[in-house]
């Protein structure tokens, strides 16, 4: 019974758990925001070179100099 008293009154230790527990959180976090701003980017540069390589973002003059 004095060893549950001492750990409900004392603090030492505090500031490591809770650290322990902001990393518990904030890292899992961080993995899947950086996870899915990979696939935003990967998307978006997909579509840019999808319309590069269809012509649709430059118009090739023809050579022949028809009108």
């Amino acid at each position: 019974m004095r060893i549950l008293h001492r750990l409900y009154r004392e603090d030492a230790g505090q500031d490591i758990l809770e650290y322990a527990l902001l990393t518990g959180v904030i890292g899992p976090a961080a993995v899947v925001a950086f996870s899915l701003l990979r696939d935003a980017m990967g998307d978006t540069y997909e579509a840019w070179d999808a319309a590069a390589q269809s012509d649709a973002l430059v118009e090739v003059p023809d050579p022949a100099g028809a009108p």
